[in-house]
């Protein structure tokens, strides 16, 4: 028997019990008189204690220790005369009699604590030795006890957990497909899915009328905090629903997680157009932590002297409260901020409404205090408020004022960790135009259902029809998304003209699921969310790597295994691949 406890389990209860412990050496700490050695495994850190009278083969083994070695021992359970706070076992400290090296360990590259000194690159070079460190390993304990929650949600809901296959076939919409080419099949290949979106549609045509899954996807895309190039998706499809019944299962899903994880008991989820989201906030993930919607102040602002406003199609305005005392280097930075080569605007105009209820602008010589009165009506300015303003075109304003937002959120501390205001993003556009294609896109996917009362739309005025789809948002961050989806073959040929899709073409990506269609499809919807940026956002956690065992870095690499790597010239050609 290695141990007869962990080294988090032992409290002041256990005292005078003979025990037996395994795990990593944290720390050694040699007072002369005694010795002191802080025992790590999963669970917690035990204090254990040599005294100076201990057996001399105990001192030669405690001499030859250091940090990391496996070591298993035997001991009694005393009451620590000096108690540690700070961690579960601190009352007690284990008396050794007993001390066994089970495994040596070479001095880590980095140290294995909260406040390590190893860099990022490092840590996932050395990321079996990263996992070590409590924190990293919480954020594992959490995926877990997250993962546990939603499926015993969902069973409760009377889903049926189904796996589908990872080698699929590849599809021209989304994003890029990783490609995996077959032995047996020479110039054909395997694509990793993105998604499970056709099989959990094919599930519901089986009559598996509520299915879900914790599944591993692939997208072959550039790289950021959130994004891995694999990921883990809840996936999930339910028969026979409106979106409102998928909308509310699923909220009650989230609520659940936030009592049980949080302690947090969430109101009714609001829910917001897409159309008012980029009105109100210049993005379809709107942060509502904090206020500061957008104001339009293009009829009041024109038909001035200013020929910046006069020649700009939108004038947006936020007020930020209790700022009209910024120093003029602040609102330099500000403008700064504005013009950098990633948000892209040309300069920036502010009005301070002065404590005294005078009004300072930046374009005083050009508009009268009457004016920005005016202004600062429309924007709900009060004494003591700033008002910030961009202009131009209305597509590219709208994101820029969004990028001023966040940052003045950031710079006032309204963007709190610890508060979380989750929303519904409802009635999306179905398609999406691209000029450097010509085309219309899905904005969703191709098999997201219209809006039933914009489908007359469909040929007449495509940009104009919204999709019965759905995202959920929290604290700007979109977490979940999902549709209804077209059950209807006709429609579905409908949505495949209108991505520019022949009839040839659509068979030939889709017929399996144009064919099954014709066999009794079921009106069904569903929903996936993002589970690393779930637990990442119930960590606290910016970026969702710390919340995967073994990610990637920026650029894709496994820096641990060293992957993707060269494959040997026997393999391609077995695999039928010339090299050019």
């Amino acid at each position: 028997m290695y141990r007869t406890h962990t080294c988090g389990q032992l409290r002041l209860e256990n005292k005078n019990e003979d025990v037996c412990l395994s795990g990593w050496v944290q720390r050694i700490r040699n007072l002369g008189a005694m010795t002191f050695i802080d025992l790590r495994d999963r669970y917690g850190i035990t204090q254990l204690t040599i005294e100076e009278s201990a057996p001399e083969d105990i001192k030669k083994q405690v001499a030859l220790l250091g940090r990391e070695f496996v070591i298993q021992v035997k001991g009694k359970v005393v009451e620590r005369s000096s108690k540690n706070n700070k961690i579960p076992t601190g009352d007690i400290e284990i008396l050794i009699s007993e001390l066994t090296i089970l495994s040596q360990s070479e001095i880590p590259p980095f140290t294995i604590e909260d406040n390590t000194d190893g860099g990022d690159e490092i840590r996932m070079k050395y990321r079996y030795l990263d996992l070590r460190r409590t924190m990293v390993r919480k954020n594992l304990e959490l995926r877990h006890k997250m993962a546990h929650l939603v499926r015993n949600y969902l069973d409760g809901q009377h889903f049926m957990e189904v796996e589908t296959p990872v080698l699929i076939k590849s599809t021209p919409e989304g994003a890029r497909d990783f490609i995996v080419p077959s032995r047996m099949n020479q110039g054909q290949f395997y694509a990793l899915p993105q998604s499970p979106q056709t099989f959990k549609q094919l599930l519901m045509v089986a009559g598996f009328d509520r299915y879900y899954q914790i599944v591993k996807c692939f997208r072959d895309e550039d790289l950021r905090a959130d994004r891995q190039p694999e990921f883990t998706q809840i996936d999930c499809e339910m028969s026979f629903v409106e979106r409102d019944d998928v909308l509310n299962i699923f909220e009650g899903m989230i609520r659940h997680l936030f009592k049980e994880l949080k302690g947090i008991d969430l109101p009714a989820l609001p829910r917001m157009s897409w159309h008012d989201a980029m009105e109100h906030y210049g993005c379809d993930k709107p942060d509502i932590r904090f206020g500061m919607e957008f104001v339009d102040l293009s009829e009041v602002a024109r038909n001035k002297d200013f020929s910046v406003f006069n020649t700009a199609e939108y004038i947006g305005a936020i007020c930020a409260s209790g700022c009209a005392s910024y120093t003029r280097k602040q609102l330099d930075e500000l403008t700064d901020f504005v013009k950098r080569p990633q948000i892209g605007a040309k300069g920036l105009v502010y009005v301070k409404y002065n404590e005294d209820g005078s009004l300072k602008s930046s374009v005083d010589k050009f508009y009268s205090e009457e004016d920005l009165k005016t202004w600062s009506a429309i924007c709900g300015a009060k004494p003591g408020d700033l008002i910030l303003i961009l202009c131009g075109p209305k597509n590219k304003t709208l994101p820029q004022l969004c990028e001023l937002r966040l940052e003045m959120g950031d710079r006032l501390g309204l963007r709190d960790k610890n508060v979380f205001k989750p929303l519904w993003v409802v009635d999306f556009p179905l398609l999406e135009w691209d000029e450097e294609t010509q085309r219309f896109y899905a904005m969703h996917h191709p098999f997201t259902s219209p809006n039933t009362e914009d489908i007359e739309l469909m040929e007449s005025n495509p940009g104009a029809v919204r999709a019965n789809a759905y995202d959920m948002v929290i604290n700007g961050v979109e977490v979940g998304g999902g549709s209804i989806r077209i059950h209807n073959t006709e429609l579905q040929q409908r949505m495949f003209r209108c991505l520019g899709f022949t009839p040839e073409q659509a068979d030939k990506q889709f017929g399996f699921l144009l064919n099954a269609f014709k066999y009794g499809a079921p009106p069904h919807g569903g929903i996936a969310f993002g589970f690393d940026r779930l637990v990442s956002m119930f960590a606290g956690l910016d970026s969702i790597r710390d919340t995967i065992a073994f990610p990637k870095n920026n650029s894709g690499r496994d820096v641990m295994i060293d992957s993707p790597s060269e494959v040997s010239e026997e393999q391609f050609k077995e695999l039928g691949i010339k090299l050019v």
